[in-house]
């Protein structure tokens, strides 16, 4: 069950609306690094959590419940940004900031920057929806969950380090001081939860415990020639720089890292023929022919 206080997070103001920045916010709330995304992912993580100790689920409700606030706080940004929206369109790339008129207006047709507050307009009644900062619905498609606790945690902390890196160039692509102070809260959290999401990690032992992910599986049954192998790839073998990637002992304590130019172990692939009802050439549908290798 959820409850809801009218009273919005952290103050949210507006001393100069712009439309343009409106359109940019939008994808802090739909885009693949916004809100919506880290939201959906701390309930689904929480709500298939399982074990033990519910702590971690009780973590995971907490941030998510949390993080409908922040899409409150930013489609009341986008709304306050659009209400001196102009209704002809005339002026809009105008009023944006250099920064802004060059990502968004210079660097796309100007059809398309207008297209989005057409969409503010007619679609919402200049109101903010769920969508990235070029109208495309969010569809879930990078929420992860996968009932790995230490598996979403490194999940999270990677969408909370994009997350944090949007709301840095939304803070450097303004000059209106409320919504600075805004997006300054934000950065402010997405910095708590990158460190809280590592800290479950280490709560869980570390990565020295926790990894491989899962930690579960029995490792005698894998490869183990493959498991600290950085494999070279550069057709010259041309070692790597050195790093900690590639030598000296892993991370979990379980092996040494080395580096390896390495050659293919399998075949070059042969297929069958073409199917009669595939609908290939007919070309494709005989045996290939057997050649003489004495020839």
């Amino acid at each position: 069950m959820y409850y809801h206080d009218k009273r919005l997070q952290y103050p949210v103001r507006v001393e100069n609306p712009d439309s343009l920045f409106a359109r940019q916010l939008q994808q802090a709330i739909g885009g693949i690094e916004g809100e919506i995304r880290v939201c959906l992912q701390y309930f689904f993580q929480a709500w298939g959590a399982r074990g033990p100790d519910n702590k971690y689920r009780d973590v995971l409700m907490n941030t998510a419940t949390e993080e409908i606030s922040h899409i409150e706080m930013l489609a009341t940004a986008v709304a306050l940004n659009l209400e001196d929206a102009p209704a002809t369109l005339q002026e809009s790339t105008a009023q944006a900031n250099p920064v802004i008129g060059a990502v968004m207006g210079g660097e796309r047709p100007r059809h398309v920057v207008e297209g989005m507050l057409q969409r503010h307009i007619l679609s919402t009644g200049m109101a903010a929806f769920p969508a990235n900062c070029d109208g495309v619905p969010f569809d879930c498609s990078h929420v992860y969950a996968s009932g790995n606790l230490v598996g979403d945690m490194f999940a999270n902390v990677a969408a909370e380090a994009t997350g944090r890196t949007l709301a840095v160039r939304l803070y450097n692509a303004t000059r209106d001081p409320g919504m600075q102070d805004m997006l300054s809260f934000l950065i402010a959290r997405d910095t708590m939860h990158q460190q809280q999401w590592l800290a479950v990690i280490e709560d869980l032992g570390g990565l020295k415990e926790s990894l491989p992910v899962p930690n579960s599986f029995d490792q005698s049954k894998e490869a183990q020639r493959f498991s600290y192998m950085f494999m070279g790839t550069e057709r010259n073998g041309t070692p790597v720089t050195p790093g900690r990637y590639s030598q000296g002992p892993s991370i979990d304590g379980k092996g040494e890292y080395r580096f390896e130019a390495f050659e293919p172990l399998g075949d070059e692939p042969v297929l069958g023929p073409a199917r009669p009802d595939s609908g290939a050439q007919k070309e494709q549908m005989a045996e290939a022919p057997v050649t003489n290798a004495l020839a």
